[in-house]
């Protein structure tokens, strides 16, 4: 891997907390992602499941992790099952992880090859009352693929079918959505590399540069910083591609006088950032430009205040619609008139603001949360609002993303990335 070696704490921690929500003889097994195929030999890059990192820190492709807390033997507790390696394997494809590497890593003692899983399965089952299978039930995913845990999912059940079955995901849902200072600190550090790679464009854009050309910066910088490249598909949209909210083809030529957004963030050690910037493609905002852009940094910083323990997501975003909807009517956007008849299910701001204002932030950039319950202090969040005007050319939205704290405003983990306008100016004029 790229990135440095993780504190094993974070993984005896989460294994901890996890196993403490478990009921009396479950156990709970998590599966590593598959390996895609593309076509004829062509793989995709291996991407880790997060819920077994976050557990155990393992960045392998066909392991798993199987948790029995009330386990009558103290080996069966905690199992890593693992690929065995060899000098073939190494030769061709790297080393893997041995069984003493393992224990560096993820502070599991018991490790098992993979060919013996089912075997140590079954005996564990004996044990067993309660089964913890690992569904995503992510209130984003939409996934047709089926995974290598759908496919256990599945042979568990039904090779076990007397045993009652419990969901993982609740569980991980209230851990992983409540940030240790380990995570606080990988976070962090991706932030810093996405800083690095919007000071580089700072000096780089210029009429006449393509939206890839301003990707392939990025991703140069991302990568000399030990990152494996972007957390998400990059949005590099510059003119009118800024209202086309996921814009992704990065094709085109930035002209003089236009605007790029810039949806983009690194990833370190598997953990997401996720920044939005405007850049002028000619070093300078008009004044239409600047006067939208501090409407919608206006709307960021009041949003922000409002990020402290025991906001509930809903009403949240319901209390942004204001300030939005007082910010466009200071821009002549919309009237009084528009907001006296609006439908209340789609408010007169939704046509120029109609995303949400703020998503959880992780091991995944849309990470775990409950979004009925309120927020607590170390979750990260996401401030991204944004004004839309196809008619005009041009959209605007800014993103930052935060740590809520115990107490007061939440902590601002890209403080130092250039977000005034004056000061983008300054850079880019320097």
């Amino acid at each position: 891997m790229k990135y440095l070696p993780i504190n094993r704490e974070l993984f005896i921690k989460n294994r901890k907390n996890f196993m403490a929500k478990m009921k009396p003889n479950g156990v709970a097994v998590f599966n590593s992602n598959d390996i895609y195929p593309v076509s004829a030999d062509s793989t995709l890059p291996f991407a880790q499941h997060r819920d077994i990192f976050y557990l155990s820190g393992v960045d392998q492709e066909e392991s798993i992790l199987l948790l029995f807390p009330d386990a009558p033997y103290e080996h069966l507790k905690e199992i890593l099952f693992l690929k065995e390696t060899n000098e073939h394997i190494a030769i061709w494809e790297g080393e893997k992880l041995t069984k003493e590497r393992a224990f560096e890593v993820a502070g599991i003692k018991s490790v098992y090859w993979l060919q013996d899983f089912h075997k140590v399965l079954k005996e564990v089952m004996m044990y067993a009352d309660t089964m913890y299978i690992n569904t995503n039930e992510h209130y984003r995913a939409s996934v047709e693929t089926e995974t290598r845990e759908d496919r256990f999912i599945k042979w568990w059940k039904n090779e076990y079918p007397a045993h009652k079955v419990e969901k993982s995901n609740p569980i991980l849902q209230r851990l992983r959505s409540v940030k240790d200072q380990i995570e606080l600190d990988l976070i962090q550090n991706a932030c810093n590399i996405t800083e690095k790679g919007v000071r580089r464009l700072l000096n780089f854009v210029k009429p006449g540069v393509t939206e890839y050309e301003i990707e392939a910066e990025l991703a140069h910088e991302f990568l000399r910083n030990r990152s494996k490249g972007f957390a998400y598909t990059p949005i590099i949209a510059s003119g009118n591609n800024a209202n086309v909210l996921h814009y992704i083809e990065n094709n085109q030529v930035c002209n003089a006088g236009d605007l790029i957004l810039l949806d983009i963030g690194a990833e370190y050690a598997n953990y997401s950032s996720d920044l939005t910037r405007m850049i002028p493609v000619s070093g300078k905002f008009t004044d239409r430009q600047k006067a939208v852009y501090n409407a919608v940094l206006n709307v960021k910083n009041e949003a922000t205040k409002m990020l402290l323990p025991g906001t509930l997501w809903k009403q949240y975003h319901v209390e942004v619609g204001k300030i939005m909807t007082s910010e466009l009517l200071g821009l002549g956007l919309i009237t009084k008139a528009d907001v006296q008849n609006e439908n209340p299910e789609w408010p007169a701001y939704k046509k120029y603001f109609m995303h949400g204002t703020s998503h959880h932030l992780g091991l995944d950039t849309h990470d775990y949360g409950l979004l009925h319950e309120p927020m607590q202090a170390n979750m990260v969040f996401t401030v991204e609002p944004g004004i839309y005007i196809p008619a005009e050319g041009f959209g605007i939205r800014l993103e930052d993303d935060v740590v809520i704290q115990p107490k007061g405003e939440p902590f601002n983990l890209m403080k130092n990335i250039p977000i005034e306008a004056d000061e983008i100016e300054s850079i880019m004029n320097s």
